[in-house]
C-alpha cells in the first residue's frame, strides 16, 4: 500500500449532527477531543470538519443540508436508529467517563473489565450516548495476550 496523505490515517470515519458546530464543542468539551480543521458556511453551518484524538481523526458533520447526499443524518432523524459506533481508546476509562458523565454524556454501559482469555487481550471500557445519540465506546488497554490481534 502506498502512504496516507500525511497527517491522515488509513481510515477515518465521519458522524452527522442536526446542529454540528455544538456537536463539535460538545465533543471537544466532554470528550477530550481538538478541532483540526473547521470550515463553516453559510448561517455557521459546517462544510468540512476534523477532530483528533491522538492519532484518531473523525470528521464531524452536518445533516439535513440540501445541497448534501441525502443519507447524511442524526440519530435524531431516524428515531435514534445509529449505523455505526465509535471506539476510541483513552488512557483511562474510569476518569474519561466521569468526565464525559459530568458533561452530559449519557451512560449506557458503565466500565469494566473484559478480559478476553490469556491468549487475548484484557480492556477496561464503557458505552454512552452523545447529545444527538451517537454511540461511543471508550476503553483502556490493560493487558496485551500472547496473540497478535
Amino acid at each position: 500500500m502506498k502512504p496516507t496523505p500525511s497527517g491522515w490515517p488509513r481510515i477515518a470515519s465521519a458522524v452527522y449532527y442536526d446542529d454540528a458546530p455544538a456537536a463539535i464543542d460538545w465533543l471537544c468539551r466532554a470528550f477530550g477531543f481538538e478541532v483540526r480543521v473547521k470550515i463553516e458556511g453559510e448561517g455557521g453551518s459546517i462544510e468540512h470538519s476534523e477532530l483528533t484524538y491522538g492519532e484518531g481523526l473523525v470528521m464531524v458533520g452536518q445533516a439535513g443540508v440540501p445541497h448534501k447526499p441525502s443519507f447524511r443524518k442524526s440519530p435524531h432523524s431516524t428515531g435514534g436508529a445509529n449505523t455505526q459506533n465509535m471506539m476510541v481508546f483513552v488512557d483511562d476509562a474510569d476518569a474519561h467517563c466521569e468526565h464525559a458523565r459530568a458533561n452530559g454524556a449519557k451512560i449506557v454501559s458503565e466500565p469494566k473489565t473484559t478480559d478476553y482469555g490469556e491468549e487475548w487481550w484484557t480492556d477496561r471500557g464503557y458505552e454512552c450516548e452523545d447529545l444527538e445519540g451517537h454511540h461511543w465506546w471508550f476503553y483502556q488497554r490493560l493487558r496485551d495476550g500472547k496473540q497478535k490481534a
